[in-house]
């Protein structure tokens, strides 16, 4: 079973979107296996956007990460990392399809409400990065044989 992250940004949670958005991940099938409401100091904002360092855009992403609080999720299930991607839609919420997470209820390319790991190495980086271990939950999901 496939795990990845999902942070929903500082922007998600002062809209009041937070349930909206988990709500789609439970629509879709995912499991839940981690959940915590953080506020993102500058090194696990440096230490996530890591990739990025050196970009003009860079220090605008700390910014914005360690703005407000952040939702931290961890999503286990077939494909997740792809699946999560889909949900979420383009970067740009302004060219992302209906449907999507940034398509219904974003317009910024920085300010894009959510984040989801883009591989299923970054994805184990990631949630090593935002969450210990035993932070995690391991469940049988009674629904496993009607979702995959």
């Amino acid at each position: 079973m496939q795990q990845t992250l999902i942070l929903l940004k500082p922007d998600a949670v002062q809209r009041r979107l937070v349930g909206t958005l988990l709500d789609r991940f439970e629509r879709k099938g995912l499991r839940l296996v981690g959940l915590k409401l953080v506020s993102a100091g500058r090194e696990i904002a440096e230490r996530h956007y890591a990739v990025h360092k050196g970009k003009p855009f860079y220090e605008s992403l700390l910014t914005f990460l360690t703005s407000g609080p952040t939702v931290a999720m961890v999503w286990e299930g077939r494909e997740a990392v792809a699946a999560c991607r889909v949900l979420m839609g383009l970067t740009d919420g302004a060219k992302s399809p209906p449907g999507t997470i940034r398509g219904d209820y974003g317009l910024s390319v920085q300010n894009n409400l959510v984040h989801g790991s883009d591989s299923p190495e970054n994805a184990a980086a990631e949630i090593a990065l935002w969450f210990r271990p035993d932070e995690l939950v391991s469940f049988a999901q009674t629904d496993a044989a009607w979702v995959g």
